[in-house]
């Protein structure tokens, strides 16, 4: 395929998952922005001024980093692997995709080309949500697109995998419910990891969302538990073995060919 070809079969699936997205708006996108809206009000309003300051920080907007990657977490897997794993048993369209002459890391590049828009729009919703509790002016615009980015990118690499084995709902559903709810939740969005015992500091920096909310938490507050750097070569790293991961399973066509 020609550049010009490549071009429009990346444009086709992205303008179609995209457009189903808008089309479902009301699902796809106010779950997230009533249920920040919650979380702002008991942790901002409620128990937010009984806690206090968390590095120098209001604890409202210490939070915040961490409950939009909260959202963008979920919302950029769920989003893939649900898409994929429609396309794979209901619309069949997938069987049109493998049977074009579309390289399998073109097709990896879309379906994640449409997590990463559902992810930034989302973290722009969640955002906006936080602004009437804890007005925050941005530390840094670059770190803060970087992290959202590559938050988005992971997730929605992960999801694709996951859509590509799932054989069922409930395949999908499992993941985000016992996996990645607890790794948000264990990364640090409520607190600082320097207020841990040691052996959950160590336990900590091997929870690959801990580096997204840190450099997310640094882009919008300016603070840090490690360096941006570090967070940057760990996610690097796990974005490139999940998109190899993924760019074995749909060239072998592990999971896909019924």
């Amino acid at each position: 395929m020609d550049v010009s070809k490549l071009f429009i079969a990346y444009y086709t699936i992205i303008r179609k998952e995209v457009i189903r997205g808008f089309r479902l708006w009301a699902q796809n996108f106010l779950p997230s922005a009533v249920t920040s809206v919650m979380y702002f009000l008991i942790f901002g309003s409620f128990l937010g001024s009984r806690i206090g300051t968390i590095h120098s920080v209001p604890f409202i907007s210490f939070v915040i980093p961490g409950l939009i990657m909260l959202a963008v977490v979920t919302t950029s897997f769920t989003h893939v692997a649900f898409i994929f794993f429609i396309a794979k048993f209901f619309g069949r369209n997938i069987d049109e995709i493998l049977a074009s002459p579309t390289p399998p890391w073109l097709i990896i590049a879309a379906f994640v080309s449409s997590g990463i828009i559902r992810g930034m729009l989302i973290a722009l919703m969640v955002f906006a949500s936080s602004l009437p509790f804890a007005p925050l002016a941005v530390h840094s615009v670059w770190a803060t697109l970087l992290f959202l980015v590559m938050t988005s990118m992971i997730f929605s690499l992960a999801g694709l995998a996951n859509g590509v084995f799932a054989k069922n709902f409930d395949s999908i559903n499992i993941v985000p419910t016992f996996v990645l709810t607890p790794l948000v939740y264990l990364g640090g969005v409520f607190y600082s990891i320097q207020a841990l015992p040691p052996f959950w500091q160590q336990f900590s920096v091997w929870n690959p969302v801990f580096y997204l909310i840190n450099g997310l938490r640094y882009g919008l507050l300016g603070i840090s538990d490690v360096s941006l750097a570090r967070s940057v070569m760990v996610l690097l790293t796990l974005a490139v073995a999940l998109a190899s991961v993924n760019w074995y399973l749909i060239r072998k066509g592990l999971g896909l060919k019924q």
